[in-house]
């Protein structure tokens, strides 16, 4: 999973921390996620309602207690947390606006990209800085499928 290379690279154990995932749709990754991971707090949210439930479904059915399921819009939300993750939600320069005010000081925000990930970083760079953060990296990695995907973690930290 694309957010272990995360974890490892940054020597983060997310044991106790609260991670969100903005725009979870069919619950991925905040599901996935929260299987690996069950000391880690996840806290999936979505506006559409018909998402939500269908991942209330995955939820009761694999028992998994550290996920929060929340139907609303990000920009709505008055919580902070350790990691904000999003994947095929918006450009970068939006998501970057979404994320940023739901991070605590220190936080990182963990942005699933595609082949436009290096476009979209210059053109969210005056964004990223605006918001108090930093772009750290872009972290390459493949899945698992018989054609080669390549695909990006596009990592930013809110400064402390």
């Amino acid at each position: 999973m694309a957010i272990s290379y995360f974890f490892e690279k940054y020597n983060i154990t997310p044991d106790g921390l609260t991670l969100l995932d903005i725009g979870t749709g069919g619950g991925f990754p905040a599901v996935p996620i929260s299987i690996c991971y069950e000391n880690l707090k996840v806290t999936a949210i979505d506006s559409i309602a018909k998402k939500i439930r269908a991942i209330e479904e995955f939820k009761g059915q694999l028992k998994l207690d550290n996920l929060t399921l929340i139907n609303d819009r990000a920009e709505n939300l008055k919580l902070d947390f350790d990691i904000v993750t999003s994947r095929a939600v918006s450009k970068l320069s939006k998501v970057v606006e979404y994320a940023m005010p739901l991070l605590k000081k220190g936080g990182y925000f963990v942005c699933y990209k595609s082949k436009t990930a290096f476009d979209e970083i210059r053109e969210a760079k005056e964004i990223i800085l605006k918001n108090k953060a930093e772009f750290l990296e872009v972290i390459e990695y493949n899945l698992p499928l018989e054609e080669n995907f390549e695909r990006f973690l596009v990592v930013i930290k809110k400064k402390s």
